[in-house]
């Protein structure tokens, strides 16, 4: 499409992070038919659509290519700053993680990128698959994603690296417990009582290792860590959880484990892309380093 005007990009990016013209063009301090022009004059040299017109305004494939490309311009450029002693503005990292993740071993990873500040984060839940799917179309730097199940593309332009392994244990509180699997935790016992879960597929997946348990159960979804942690304190369901989060809630008998010695173990990768900036090999050490002490 030659010449990339980057001012268009930067046009481009705040109509896809704002879902509309008229929010891009407040945020960036210009007319809405100067959001519109832009776009059309970048549609025009590429020959494609970009931005696909509703409620909200999203990009099209190669749309969200070109913003990923500017996003990854705007990194280089913040990091050559650095190198020639300029004033930087905070860049900003867009990273997909699960709420378990984040509920768990990723508040370590914090300090060294938010004090003093480093960048803006923005992150963003996402089970394994969208997450893998962000990273793939540049939405997000990178992603923490199960490293089982779904096959898990990845480009020339992207890394893998193994973090460690997220062990979870089926808990409940003992009135629960006495209540639903008096008689013993059973699949015929779980095809009654009330679970809770963030990811279908991973009590699923638990049910059918303990229990050779291929039938749907009844349960509720939450998808933050902290929701489903009340709802099985509060006796409301039965449900996985983290096991060091689990460990003070069951030293106090608080929660019993309904399968004693039997855990769901969810190995995790970092997946990002290969950009070579302070910011960005920062981020990746210390999310690598945070994980490793935590996880198992």
């Amino acid at each position: 499409m030659g010449t990339i005007d980057y001012r268009a990009l930067a046009v481009l990016d705040a109509v896809a992070s704002h879902g509309s013209f008229d929010k891009a063009a407040v945020a960036l301090g210009i007319t809405q038919s100067a959001v519109s022009q832009r776009i059309k004059a970048l549609e025009d040299a590429s020959g494609r659509l970009l931005i696909i017109r509703g409620q909200p305004a999203v990009p099209t494939g190669l749309g969200q290519r070109l913003i990923a490309h500017h996003r990854h311009v705007k990194l280089m450029e913040a990091s050559l700053d650095i190198d020639l002693g300029h004033a930087v503005s905070m860049p900003e990292l867009a990273i997909a993680i699960d709420d378990d993740s984040l509920a768990s071993w990723f508040p370590d990873a914090l300090a060294a990128l938010l004090a003093p500040p480093r960048c803006q984060l923005d992150i963003r839940l996402a089970d394994s698959d969208s997450a893998l799917q962000m990273v793939r179309d540049g939405t997000v730097f990178g992603c923490v994603a199960n490293a089982s199940g779904t096959p898990q593309e990845t480009t020339a332009a992207t890394s893998i690296t193994p973090l460690g392994t997220l062990r979870h244990v089926c808990v409940a509180t003992p009135v629960f417990a006495g209540h639903w699997f008096g008689d013993g935790f059973s699949a015929e016992a779980v095809q009654l009582a009330p679970a809770v879960v963030g990811q279908y597929s991973l009590l699923a997946r638990f049910l059918a290792e303990q229990l050779k348990l291929d039938a749907p159960f009844p349960h509720h979804s939450l998808p933050v860590t902290a929701a489903r942690r009340t709802c099985i304190a509060d006796g409301l369901a039965y449900g996985l959880m983290p096991q060091r989060l689990a460990v003070p809630l069951l030293a106090t008998d608080r929660l019993v484990d309904l399968a004693p010695g039997r855990t769901l173990d969810v190995a995790l990768n970092w997946h990002a892309w290969t950009l070579d900036t302070p910011f960005t090999k920062l981020l990746s050490e210390q999310i690598v380093r945070s994980a490793r002490a935590w996880l198992d």
